[in-house]
């Protein structure tokens, strides 16, 4: 189950990569307002959705203390991202403030999974 677990750890960290990569990337372009919410994003986002989902499952299962307290605002966050991103993908620009909060929330969101004990 450890193997599982590690793995869809990995996973979720993928997904962090991906929507926070796609914010790094484009960081010159959003000062130039110019950047855009790619798939890239958008994916990542969804991966790190449905991979945390799993890993509660996964420490439920095994009996694991959970803060949900934690858990629950993280999932609140990246709900706004992935709300942000699915709405905005096709736009050809995206707005700075928005572009700007998804890079945002999503440090926040990393900070919080493991400044948050």
């Amino acid at each position: 189950m450890d193997v599982l677990l590690h793995f869809f750890v990995a996973l979720h960290i993928i997904g962090i990569a991906s929507l926070l990569g796609g914010f790094l990337t484009q960081m010159k372009a959003m000062s130039a307002g110019t950047a855009r919410f790619g798939p890239a994003m958008l994916h990542g986002a969804l991966l790190m959705l449905i991979t945390g989902m799993i890993l509660v499952g996964i420490n439920e299962a095994q009996g694991h203390a959970l803060n949900h307290i934690k858990i629950g605002i993280k999932l609140a966050i990246l709900v706004v991202i992935l709300g942000i991103v699915y709405v905005k993908r096709d736009e050809e620009k995206a707005e700075k403030g928005l572009f700007a909060a998804v890079g945002a929330l999503t440090t926040l969101n990393v900070f919080l999974a493991v400044l948050w004990v």
